[in-house]
């Protein structure tokens, strides 16, 4: 792999979406691209003549019906690395991120199960919530459950941009609604085998001093000790409680996320708007894209916290929600309907630079892979 400025060449290069002529070498038969995992490789393609790699034309796929435009077809990647790509990508996200999953774990615990009013309140928003959770437990506070939610990112979108990818080679993107589903499967995946790393995740970031402590405290010591308590006292299985929220939520954010990050960046590039700054298109698309992510998925998101937080009796059972269906029920009854957006602001304001950041690494490191490889 070459020095991280030579990533940086493919920004170089036109906008492919705003340049209709393209080479015949370019081109497949039917004169059409395909999209790739979250269109940001239509945003930051080379010129047509740089993107044939050893004289041989890229593969190419139809379109899929969620695509306004014809972005242009991902590069062929050695799948393993490709998975790797995927992971070193979010976790280079995670690390410009994680302080506001902090805070919106905070905010989606805070009142659990109380009407508004019967509580103290202690995180009033976004802002005050970084500035309350910088000022009691430091700057440390503000990356708390950092290096499991590396661990996190690593292998459950390691998993999904990798799933995604295999589905694109095999050509199930290029089928009509082949894209949503392919991200859905993909999502759900990920969140599965990475559910252990989020159960943990969960439990350090609502950790924190008695005075501004909301939702039941694990007082772990770490990481590593917060698996081997969890394992030794709910065993195996027990480290996959609350995996009934989390697919859900990874299923629903990642169909919303591919499904409209392409769209609102092909709407975006083909309004000529930002045509001549590629990173503020790419900002906006994710923007746009964040607030349908956020609307879907924050339900889901305060269900899987919730259950993943709360405490379980001697015989390995929540001790406040049974499943999926009774926690949604009760937060219902308990806190309103609006009591299951808890923690939107957060939710919004990670999404657009976590989805660009994200997707933009991956993008340059799989052009560059493609060189080097």
């Amino acid at each position: 792999m070459t020095c991280f400025s030579e990533l940086l060449c493919p920004l170089t290069s036109t906008i492919h979406s705003l340049c209709p002529q393209q080479t015949d070498s370019a081109q497949g038969p039917s004169g059409t691209n395909s999209m790739d995992h979250s269109g940001m490789s239509s945003l930051l393609k080379p010129s047509p003549k740089e993107s044939i790699v050893g004289g041989q034309p890229p593969h190419r796929m139809a379109p899929s019906a969620v695509v306004f435009g014809p972005p242009a077809a991902p590069p062929a990647v050695w799948p393993p690395l490709d998975f790797a790509l995927g992971a070193l990508a979010c976790c280079a996200a995670c690390v410009f991120t994680n302080p506001l999953e902090v805070v919106k774990t905070r905010l989606q615990l805070q009142g659990e199960l109380r009407a508004r009013g019967s509580y103290q309140i202690h995180y009033r928003g976004v802002l005050q919530a970084l500035w309350v959770v910088g000022r009691t437990d430091g700057l440390r506070g503000l990356q708390k459950g950092l290096s499991v939610g590396l661990i996190y990112q690593g292998v459950m979108n390691g998993v999904r941009l990798g799933s995604y990818s295999w589905c694109e080679t095999l050509g199930i993107t290029s089928f009509h609604g082949g894209s949503l589903l392919s991200g859905a499967g993909a999502g759900a995946l990920g969140a599965f085998i990475a559910s252990p790393a989020y159960l943990v995740k969960t439990h350090l970031q609502a950790q924190t001093v008695s005075a501004i402590a909301v939702g039941h405290q694990h007082n772990h010591l770490g990481m590593s000790d917060a698996f081997v308590s969890i394992y030794r006292r709910d065993g195996l299985t027990g480290l996959w409680r609350g995996v009934n929220g989390a697919v859900p939520r990874v299923t629903v954010g990642s169909a919303a996320q591919l499904a409209t990050f392409t769209s609102a960046k092909d709407w975006v590039s083909h309004s000529q708007w930002f045509s001549s700054n590629r990173w503020l298109t790419a900002l906006i698309a994710a923007m746009v894209s964040g607030v349908a992510v956020a609307i879907t998925m924050t339900p889901f998101d305060v269900i899987s916290t919730r259950l993943y937080n709360q405490p379980v009796d001697e015989l390995r059972r929540g001790r406040l929600y049974q499943g999926f269906s009774d926690c949604m029920l009760k937060v219902c009854q308990a806190e309103g309907p609006l009591g299951l957006y808890k923690g939107m602001g957060p939710v919004f304001l990670r999404l657009a630079p976590h989805t660009m950041l994200s997707m933009l690494f991956w993008d340059l490191m799989r052009q560059q892979a493609v060189k080097d490889f």
